[in-house]
């Protein structure tokens, strides 16, 4: 096995697939102005010193039914929250708040200290929020989102109790084969801590209501990742969306009427 090309997701695209990180930014940017216009955007709330330490959240016109949060990828070493923000229009739809949170990086801080960073970015965004909390993410930010639904998540008990659905999107569920890769010079995994900080190997909390959602026209490694979550947590259910690589699979987020965004706001 070529551990590098397994998870190198950009592999197989057409000549013709657009650069979608450019892409993510010009959308990202016009729905902040436009968000920022109508008084409904909270940028770069503060949850530690550190630069990288802030979330963005963006309201509804009424009052929030509760909170959905959305954590980026980017194999937990580039890219912060600000190219993502027009991933809040579909869950605002549905009268949700959106948190959208940047994280410190590896190899900086460990991936165990980016989960802790993502569950004080949800604690300091869920505050005056009432109601259910829902978690998505893409990639690294599947597995973040995957690993805060576990009994050891860093997430304060109180907040814990409030989860209602779980959607990784192309998530990162066992991290053993990221140590036999080149990009683990930057992780820095060891055996405890890719033991210990992979999801599929964990125990859900009660109640979690998981759906790992992946593109069928994803690596295969990738898509093994999500069924393997879906394999080995009781109740956890496993979408494969038709036609979706591992850029476009999170395209239906800014549409209210998307099964993705369905998935993640159904009561």
């Amino acid at each position: 096995m070529d551990w590098d090309a397994a998870y190198d997701n950009e592999i197989g695209l057409s000549a013709d697939t657009p650069d979608y990180y450019a892409l993510w930014s010009r959308e990202a940017a016009r729905f902040r102005v436009a968000m920022l216009a109508e008084g409904r955007a909270d940028l770069e709330l503060k949850y530690g010193p550190d630069t990288r330490q802030s979330v963005d959240l963006f309201r509804p016109r009424g009052r929030p039914h509760g909170l959905a949060v959305f954590v980026h990828g980017g194999y937990w070493q580039m890219l912060d929250g600000s190219s993502w923000s027009h991933l809040a229009a579909g869950p605002l739809a549905h009268d949700f708040a959106v948190a959208i949170p940047t994280y410190r990086l590896c190899p900086a801080v460990s991936i165990t200290g980016i989960g802790m960073d993502v569950a004080a970015a949800i604690a300091r965004a869920a505050e005056g929020i009432d109601g259910p909390i829902h978690l998505s993410g893409h990639s690294a930010g599947g597995h973040l989102v995957a690993r805060l639904a576990t009994t050891t998540s860093p997430l304060p008990p109180a907040l814990k109790g409030r989860l209602g659905n779980i959607v990784p999107i192309s998530g990162l569920h066992d991290l053993r084969p990221l140590m036999l890769t080149a990009m683990n010079r930057v992780l820095r995994l060891t055996d405890e801590e890719a033991a210990r900080e992979s999801p599929a190997l964990l125990q859900p909390i009660d109640g979690a209501r998981v759906t790992a959602w992946v593109g069928a026209n994803e690596r295969p490694e990738l898509i093994r990742q999500s069924e393997l979550l879906a394999t080995n947590w009781p109740d956890a259910a496993i979408h494969r969306a038709v036609g979706r690589h591992h850029f476009d699979v999170i395209d239906g987020l800014p549409d209210p009427d998307d099964p993705l965004t369905q998935s993640l706001v159904a009561d």
